[in-house]
C-alpha cells in the first residue's frame, strides 16, 4: 500500500470563520480530514503530522523551512511521497527553499492548499488535496512520476521553483511563466515527462542552514538617491536588483555609483525583470551594460521566490563571491533555463 505524509502547516485550506469577529482562523488538522470522507476511499496509508500551532502562511520563514525539510528527512524512508498542506500566499517561497535545500530528491513533494476554506461547499480544497495525493503516490515502471518539489493548485501541477501566486481572487492561483507543465487534471492524470525532472543521482541530503541577509531594491522612475542608498548601505549580504525589461536599470551617475559602492563593499547583487516572463539579458541594451560590467549578478528567467531562496542557500554555504555568483548563474534544481543541472 503507497504510504503518503501529510503535513498540515495551516492555511485557508484548514480555516473556518470566527463565530466572534468572522475573521479566517486556523483549526486542528483532525477537522481537515473529517471534512473530506473521500480519504478514506483512497488505497493508501496516510500518516499525517501538524504543525503546533498551525501558522498562517504569512508568518512563514527560514526558520520553518527548515522544519519542514527535517521532518522530510527524519521520514525520508518510510514514506513514498509527502504533501505539504500550505498558505496560498507564501507556497512558492516554500516550494523555492524546499528545492535547494532538499538534494538528491526521488520522491514526490507536493505543496497545495487552497483559495475558499475546507468546509464551504464551493471549496477547491477537497479537489486540490485528492489530487495531490494521487500526484504524491503516482508511479510508473516502479518508480515516482514527478521526483521533485512542485504546487498542484487548480488541476495543474507546477515545478515548485517556477512558480509564482497569480490571483488572490481566483481558483487559478498560481503561474509558471517561464516553464510548462508538469501535470494537468482532467478525466485523467496526464503528466508531461519532458518537463519533469529525473530523480537526483546523489544520496538524498537535507541542507538545514539558509542565511536570510537578503535585501531587495525594486526600480522605479523616480527613485531617488536616498531610498538606493538606504538598502545598497544596509547590513544585507545581497541584494535583489529588480530591473525593467530584459535587465535594464537607470544611468546616471549617481544610482551606478551606488551599486558600484556595494559590490566594492563585497555585496552581490542579483539582477531579476520585474517581468513575469522571459529573462535577464545583461549588456542586451546600453541600460544593462555597465551593469553587467561592474559585477552584477545575472539571474536570468528566475522567480522572485526563486532568487530569494536561492541566495538564502548559497549564502550559508562557506563559498567566496566569485564560487557564489558562479552558482547563483548556474542551474542548480530547474530554477532557471541555463546551462545543465548541477547538484550543490
Amino acid at each position: 500500500m503507497t504510504r503518503i505524509l501529510i503535513i498540515y502547516t495551516g492555511g485557508t485550506i484548514g480555516m473556518v470563520n470566527d463565530a466572534v469577529t468572522g475573521v479566517l482562523t486556523p483549526f486542528d488538522f483532525s477537522q481537515v480530514i473529517n471534512n473530506v470522507p473521500e480519504l478514506k476511499r483512497l488505497n493508501y496509508q496516510l500518516t499525517a503530522h501538524s504543525f503546533s500551532p498551525v501558522l498562517d502562511s504569512s508568518n512563514m520563514n527560514p526558520e520553518i523551512w527548515i522544519k519542514l525539510a527535517q521532518q522530510i528527512e527524519q521520514h525520508y524512508h518510510e514514506f513514498d511521497g509527502f504533501v505539504i498542506l500550505h498558505g496560498s500566499d507564501t507556497m512558492a517561497f516554500t516550494a523555492s527553499a524546499l528545492s535547494f535545500m532538499l538534494q538528491g530528491l526521488a520522491k514526490p513533494v507536493v505543496l497545495t492548499g487552497s483559495q475558499l476554506p475546507i468546509g464551504e461547499i464551493r471549496t477547491d480544497a477537497k479537489e486540490n488535496l485528492i489530487t495531490a495525493l494521487e500526484i504524491a503516490s503516482a508511479k510508473k515502471d516502479g518508480k515516482p512520476r514527478v521526483p521533485e518539489v512542485c504546487i498542484y493548485f487548480d488541476f495543474q501541477l507546477y515545478r515548485g521553483n517556477r512558480t509564482i501566486k497569480y490571483s488572490s481572487s481566483t481558483f487559478e492561483a498560481f503561474r509558471s511563466p517561464n516553464y510548462p507543465l508538469l501535470a494537468e487534471a482532467g478525466v485523467h492524470l496526464r503528466f508531461y515527462d519532458a518537463s519533469i525532472r529525473n530523480a537526483e543521482a546523489r544520496v538524498f541530503q537535507v541542507y538545514k542552514e539558509l542565511e536570510p541577509s537578503v535585501a531587495v531594491l525594486k526600480l522605479y522612475p523616480g527613485i531617488n538617491a536616498n531610498t538606493v542608498q538606504a538598502i545598497v548601505a544596509s547590513d544585507a549580504r545581497a541584494i535583489i536588483l529588480e530591473t525593467f525589461g530584459s535587465g535594464n536599470a537607470p544611468t546616471q551617475k549617481w544610482f551606478l555609483d551606488s551599486l558600484q559602492t556595494a559590490i566594492a563593499n563585497g555585496k552581490t547583487i542579483l539582477n531579476i525583470s520585474q517581468c513575469k516572463e522571459g529573462t535577464v539579458d545583461l549588456g542586451r541594451y546600453d541600460t544593462s551594460m555597465e551593469l553587467k560590467e561592474m559585477g552584477v549578478v545575472n539571474g536570468y528567467d528566475m522567480t522572485f521566490e526563486a532568487a530569494v531562496t536561492k541566495l538564502m542557500f548559497l549564502l550559508s554555504k562557506d563559498i567566496g563571491n566569485s564560487q557564489l555568483h558562479r552558482l547563483l548563474e548556474t542551474n542548480l534544481r530547474g530554477e532557471l533555463s541555463r546551462e545543465h543541472p548541477v547538484l550543490v
